[in-house]
């Protein structure tokens, strides 16, 4: 059977949300104060392939599920600015972590029978590293930051069950949020594009996450 292609509609359907990612980073490499606007404008751009793509995604539940992931990082991208009055980080974390967990189960809706790659050991030791190397700077979230880490190595790992496009973005969400948690624990051990670097490798994780979730077919859709 030949491995599932974008149609034109869908394809296209990605180019504002690739044009708005490309003008986010470059703004916040330039230090520019439209990069806030920008960002929150990345994840409704995003949403846009998902329900052009709405057919592919039998049953809803597929939709329902990315379309809460997207949702859930929207908030996450713009927790200072919707909730100014609550502290950030741990927001942001809990935002986030819906957005992974949505990922996880959908990903489990996906190739019911098809094993986690031996490879994927690596986001265990990726998980032990962090804690190492970041725990003792992280206080009082630490139980909260640990978490957060489970649930991001769980979505770049149940990614490499579905289309390679999927466990690549995985990958890039995963090297975002490592460089993030650098940039919110040891600042000092980072250069100053450490930011644009954190968006450039977000807004791909995420683009590639929902192409990949896309291509995807269910095991009955596939035999249909």
């Amino acid at each position: 059977m030949p491995r599932p292609t974008f149609s034109s509609p869908i394809a296209w359907a990605f180019v504002p949300y690739v044009a708005m990612s490309v003008l986010h980073v470059a703004l916040l490499a330039f230090g520019s104060p439209l990069a806030a606007p920008t960002k929150l404008a990345l994840m409704p751009l995003l949403a846009v392939p998902v329900l052009v793509a709405t057919p592919r995604l039998r049953p809803a539940a597929k939709t329902a599920l990315l379309l809460v992931a997207i949702g859930a990082s929207w908030l996450g991208d713009g927790a200072g600015a919707f909730f100014p009055a609550a502290p950030e980080l741990p927001l942001m974390l809990a935002f986030f972590g819906v957005a992974h967990l949505a990922y996880i189960a959908l990903f489990l809706r996906f190739l019911k029978r098809r094993r986690l790659p031996l490879w994927t050991i690596v986001y265990v030791a990726w998980w032990i590293a962090m804690i190492v190397t970041l725990g003792p700077h992280t206080g009082g979230l630490l139980i909260a930051v640990g978490a957060y880490g489970v649930v991001l190595a769980g979505t770049a790992a149940f990614a490499a069950r579905c289309h390679p496009l999927a466990a690549i973005g995985g990958a890039f969400f995963l090297a975002s949020d490592t460089i993030l948690a650098f940039q919110l624990f040891l600042p000092d051990a980072l250069p100053a594009w450490s930011s644009p670097a954190v968006m450039l490798t977000y807004t791909l994780g995420q683009g590639l996450i929902v192409g990949g979730a896309i291509l995807t077919r269910h095991e009955r859709s596939t035999s249909s």
